[in-house]
């Protein structure tokens, strides 16, 4: 999926910029509530405000946290006021739960709980009217059409006509309908006013094509016909068109599908397969901390295999390997040399031995392996020098397996899929069965890994890495 437009990504910078302004003057202004106006109870020692001022930058930055991870910074299209003002709501209050804990810990010289209590009530209502604000503004520059997302609808059914409807009565959604598309079984263009016929289902690559700024895709087709839909919606995720499908598309997994309304108009959405930017900053900020700890025992290891490796057999210690990373960039991957020299040049003799499915190749007793190399694969320490692949920003600790440029030329569409994120030293599959799994179910479990990502989930499979690393399960 397409970075958003321009318009969203301004509308989300101002609304963070804002929303942490008014936070700092919200709690200014409860320091005035508290010392100044005195109200509720009087104050009996007065700190100057300049002895607040740390508390108030950490209070900034866990508001910031929690607005981020709850989603207070994300519009919902056709979701009432309320409904972004409970988030945000949520947001501030446990913001202000982990700042008294802090407070209680830590115990500053100057802290007011009651301060905190009225920081909460003027940051919900400064950030709440300010969103209240924004919408009204929004709206009126989508009725000028200024920063409105151009849309698709597919299907002029009942269900079809009902999204058209919708789409022109309610300009504060910030579409505006390019057209539709009809299917072949349908009635056409009846009660679709003044929205063009573009032609029939199956044109959908043709319009694509024709508008390169196409931002959504409604596909509004009876449910019978999911197999065509599904087709569809891999179509529109290829060309980086969002696609949201009105009822029912049941046959897609459901981890997938995300539930929502429009202006009461039920909604399934495909999830994009990806992390949010929140989450890959957490994950950099893990691997980093990982590697920091990690750094002194690596670097004795590493020298250790290195000496073995040039007693072993001649030729360099280190073995550097064209891969394909995060959106099809190419790197530069660095392992411990494990197998001759001219490996490469006796791979295609050896094809007949591929013991993997799909598109990788595997062989459990590859000939072309050093008596130290066999070592080294047995207990996956041939990957380590690949810690300078995660320092460097190409790879993660953790994720999908960075592979060759001559398999990606060989994926079917939806292996892609794996490649929306950072290649990793290891992941699911690699605590899941390791070498023993099929590739298809491999990158099952990196889409799985991807669409489900956490920080525990991360955690969890670098814990399991260890066994599978010192019981060499599963690996050649």
């Amino acid at each position: 999926m397409n970075n958003p437009p321009a318009a969203h990504r301004a509308v989300r910078n101002w609304t963070v910029l804002t929303d942490l302004i008014l936070i700092n003057l919200a709690f200014a202004f409860a320091y005035l509530v508290r010392y100044e106006f005195q109200w509720v109870l009087p104050a009996t020692n007065i700190d100057p405000y300049g002895s607040y001022v740390g508390q108030q930058i950490l209070l900034t930055l866990l508001l910031a946290v929690t607005f981020g991870q709850n989603g207070a910074w994300s519009r919902q299209r056709g979701e009432f006021w309320i409904d972004e003002l409970s988030r945000v709501g949520y947001a501030v209050v446990i913001g202000i739960a982990l700042m008294m804990a802090f407070t209680f810990l830590f115990r500053p010289l100057a802290f007011s709980r009651l301060l905190l209590v009225w920081a909460l009530v003027f940051i919900i209502l400064f950030v709440g009217l300010a969103r209240w604000g924004r919408r009204l503004l929004l709206t009126t520059l989508y009725r000028q059409g200024i920063g409105v997302d151009r849309a698709l609808v597919i299907g002029s059914g009942e269900v079809g006509r009902s999204v058209i409807r919708t789409l022109l009565a309610r300009p504060d959604l910030g579409f505006q309908t390019i057209g539709y598309l009809d299917h072949a079984d349908e009635e056409n263009n009846v009660g679709l006013g003044r929205i063009p016929h573009l032609g029939s289902s199956d044109q959908l690559a043709t319009i694509l094509s024709q508008f390169p700024d196409l931002h959504t895709v409604f596909l509004a087709l009876p449910g019978e016909l999911h197999q065509q839909i599904l087709e569809m919606v891999r179509l529109c995720r290829m060309r980086g068109v969002r696609a949201r499908v009105v009822p029912d598309l049941f046959q897609l997994s459901l981890n997938r599908v995300e539930f929502g309304n429009m202006a009461g108009i039920p909604m399934l959405s495909v999830r994009e397969v990806r992390i949010s930017r929140m989450g890959q900053l957490l994950k950099r900020l893990l691997d980093l901390f990982i590697l920091l700890l990690l750094a002194v025992p690596a670097l004795l290891l590493s020298l250790i295999i290195a000496v073995a490796i040039k007693l072993d057999s001649a030729g360099p210690i280190l073995f550097t390997q064209e891969r394909v990373g995060r959106s099809g960039r190419r790197f530069q991957m660095i392992k411990f040399r494990s197998m001759v020299v001219d490996a490469d040049d006796q791979k295609g003799e050896l094809l007949a031995m591929n013991e993997a499915t799909g598109p990788i190749f595997k062989i459990r007793n590859d000939p072309r392996l050093t008596r130290m190399g066999r070592l080294l694969r047995r207990f996956s320490m041939d990957e380590l020098p690949q810690l300078l692949n995660v320092l460097r920003g190409e790879m993660s600790l953790v994720g999908p397996r960075p592979p060759l440029p001559d398999e990606v030329t060989n994926y079917q569409p939806w292996h892609h899929q794996r490649l929306e994120i950072k290649g990793g030293m290891t992941g699911l599959w690699q605590v899941s069965g390791r070498s023993d799994l099929t590739f298809d179910e491999q990158c099952l479990l990196d889409i799985y890994y991807i669409e489900n990502w956490s920080l525990a989930l991360d955690l969890r499979i670098l814990l399991q890495t260890v066994p599978y690393t010192l019981f060499g399960r599963g690996a050649y």
